[in-house]
């Protein structure tokens, strides 16, 4: 018991004797290196017409074991479905991954946003909260 004892007491002198080991991450300047797996809050996708890829066909709501995601579609004036409400409760989502396999547009991707963090106690993203993410990653990208 000494002996480990004294090697857990070399081990934090040697730490603090070289702070060029450091493994402390400074979080907000710095950004934690995610897994090229990692699933995070999903969003809308936006396809190369400049419209939401959505076509309101509601697997991504029946696939969902959370039952977070709702789904209401219509039509426009040449007939292409979109959805006129798209809500995600994020507080219920377990980001499992089975909205995006299920979606036969790959309209809804799991990506790495996990701050969701937030002033009120709603945590449901609408249409266009989700469509704003892409708007955004897609200009951090220009």
């Amino acid at each position: 018991m000494i002996v480990s004892l004294m090697k857990g007491l070399l081990l934090t002198l040697g730490r603090f004797l070289n702070p060029g080991t450091c493994v402390t991450m400074q979080y907000p300047d710095e950004r934690p290196k995610l897994p090229s797996r990692f699933r995070g809050l999903p969003e809308l996708q936006i396809g190369q017409d400049g419209r939401e890829k959505c076509v309101a066909c509601g697997l991504c709501a029946k696939a969902c074991p959370a039952q977070c995601i709702t789904v209401e579609g219509d039509e426009d004036e040449t007939h292409r479905r979109y959805p006129k409400i798209y809500e995600l409760d994020a507080f219920r989502c377990i980001f499992c991954g089975f909205c995006e396999e299920a979606c036969p547009v790959r309209a809804i991707i799991l990506k790495d946003t996990f701050e969701l963090a937030t002033n009120d106690n709603t945590g449901v993203y609408n249409k266009e909260k989700l469509l704003d993410l892409t708007r955004k990653r897609i200009r951090a990208t220009l």
